[in-house]
């Protein structure tokens, strides 16, 4: 077998990405467009969503940032906004007179909990009828050894 030249695996490479990224684009869009988020938009969600898988309940809000596709001063705002509807608090680190920790409050649990059903219910919709067992478990170890990988990085 003989090796493929680099401008056929640079291709390969990024029409790969192109397909990974428009099926998640796709799946995305439908999600945001079900009954799941009608109570609150997708970004928010993400945080209340990364804030309720913390072991300690506590987390950085440098630390969130690197879990959502939000730029700090955006991460910011937004957790703002979860603070004044009750839905997180936060408190300044300890150990770290800029540090801000963030937690969920017992609303934002609830209401991450609640979105959170629908939104499995919704995924599972759109999931099952397109990917047999075994290839979602096929997907999941591809796309996890990617991250993987471009975490070690």
């Amino acid at each position: 077998m003989s090796a493929k030249p680099a401008g056929s695996q640079v291709r390969l490479a990024a029409e790969t990405w192109e397909s990974l990224f428009r099926a998640q684009v796709a799946v995305m869009r439908r999600l945001q467009s079900g009954p799941a988020f009608k109570s609150i938009p997708l970004g928010e969600y993400d945080v209340l969503f990364t804030l309720s898988r913390c072991p300690s309940g506590w987390l950085r809000l440098n630390e969130l940032n690197h879990h959502v596709l939000l730029s700090q001063s955006s991460l910011s705002r937004l957790v703002e906004r979860l603070e004044m509807r009750g839905l997180v608090e936060r408190m300044p680190a300890p150990d770290d007179g800029r540090g801000v920790l963030l937690k969920l409050t017992e609303a934002g649990a609830e209401l991450q909990k609640q979105v959170g059903r629908e939104h499995v219910r919704d995924i599972s919709e759109l999931v099952m009828p397109a990917l047999t067992e075994a290839e979602q478990r096929e997907l999941t170890r591809l796309t996890d050894k990617l991250r993987s990988s471009v975490a070690s990085r």
